[in-house]
């Protein structure tokens, strides 16, 4: 883990480095209740050398509320997001803001209904200055709609409702790509798109990375998706990384008993094998509350030994970026 100086600088700069992250949500009630969306987190990405990272597990197990809390659309408990070496505050939003953007789940949501495409395009625009006329601001939309493989004349003066899922999260894209961002997150950008269309968004994700050298935080579920694209992956499990390492390495060689069994989840493309045979078993009961200070993967790990519900393991390393949170590797 990287120090951090009285100045609320790192002493080394990354692009972007979370240290220590903790979102915890009381219950609106009254009663003492609370519940940890995010626990504890902590990595960085590089400044100079873009990849794609991946931050996979289960619904509910913290990856968009991670997300929220990079974005700053939510404000974490105890922790710091440095971006560039700074600590995040008041002065540092605007390049913040510009520098690093979003790719929602759900297209829809992301367009005003009232204002046709070509409102969501001149905003930024406006916003950041980056066009001195008109005519400048229209070759700067065409240029972005064409480099994700969409006709401006097919698109502009269209309404959202006009216009498929697919098409509205590439317009989302053009609109990142003509900011020219230092970080993309993106949460789950092909969950409601056409099975038909994933592919297309995915490599355009990757491309951006390689022809812009824009780093990417890739928030899914699905774990094909990101064995396919991603340089690194983390896996989450109720606001905790339990393994993290290069994402081929830990999908195809998983060492966490929950990356396992997720793992192990996944459907096989092959007919002749049953689905059923590979739902983990040991999810099917699966408990909702963690004991104090043990691994909060405990109740449901088919591997638990006395250790594990004593104390909250650490990290291990089993390779060259490869680490998992168990005591099996201690």
């Amino acid at each position: 883990m990287v120090s951090v100086g009285k100045n609320s600088k790192l002493l080394t700069e990354n692009l972007l480095e979370v240290n220590a992250l903790t979102k915890i949500y009381k219950d609106t009630l009254g009663s003492s209740k609370k519940f940890t969306a995010v626990n504890n987190v902590s990595f960085s990405l590089p400044n100079n050398d873009p990849r794609i990272v991946t931050i996979a597990g289960e619904s509910g197990s913290g990856k968009t509320t991670l997300a929220l809390l990079l974005l700053g659309f939510l404000y974490p408990t105890s922790g710091n997001i440095f971006y560039k070496g700074v600590n995040l505050g008041s002065k540092e939003w605007p390049r913040f803001r510009r520098e690093v953007q979003a790719i929602f789940q759900n297209p829809y949501e992301a367009f005003n209904p009232v204002y046709k495409i070509d409102h969501a395009l001149v905003l930024p625009i406006k916003n950041f200055r980056l066009a001195r006329s008109k005519t400048i601001a229209r070759e700067i939309i065409s240029q972005s709609l064409e480099a994700v493989g969409l006709n401006p004349g097919q698109i502009l003066g269209k309404y959202p409702h006009q216009m498929s899922g697919g098409q509205l999260q590439r317009v989302m894209i053009a609109r990142i790509l003509m900011v020219k961002p230092c970080l993309i997150i993106a949460d789950e950008p092909v969950s409601m798109i056409d099975a038909s269309l994933r592919a297309v968004i995915l490599k355009d994700l990757v491309q951006i990375k390689k022809d812009n050298g824009i780093s990417i935080i890739y928030i899914t579920h699905d774990l094909s998706t990101a064995l396919q694209i991603s340089d690194e992956i983390m896996i989450f499990y109720r606001g905790s990384v339990v393994e993290k390492g290069s994402a081929e390495e830990v999908i195809l060689n998983p060492k966490h008993p929950y990356t396992k069994l997720l793992v192990s989840s996944v459907p096989r493309p092959d007919p002749s094998i049953k689905w059923e045979n590979f739902v983990p078993s040991a999810m099917a009961d699966s408990v909702s509350t963690t004991l104090p200070n043990s691994c909060s993967f405990f109740e449901n790990c088919p591997e638990r030994m006395k250790e594990c519900k004593e104390t909250s393991p650490t990290f291990f390393k089993i390779k060259n970026n490869h680490h998992a949170a168990c005591f099996l590797h201690k």
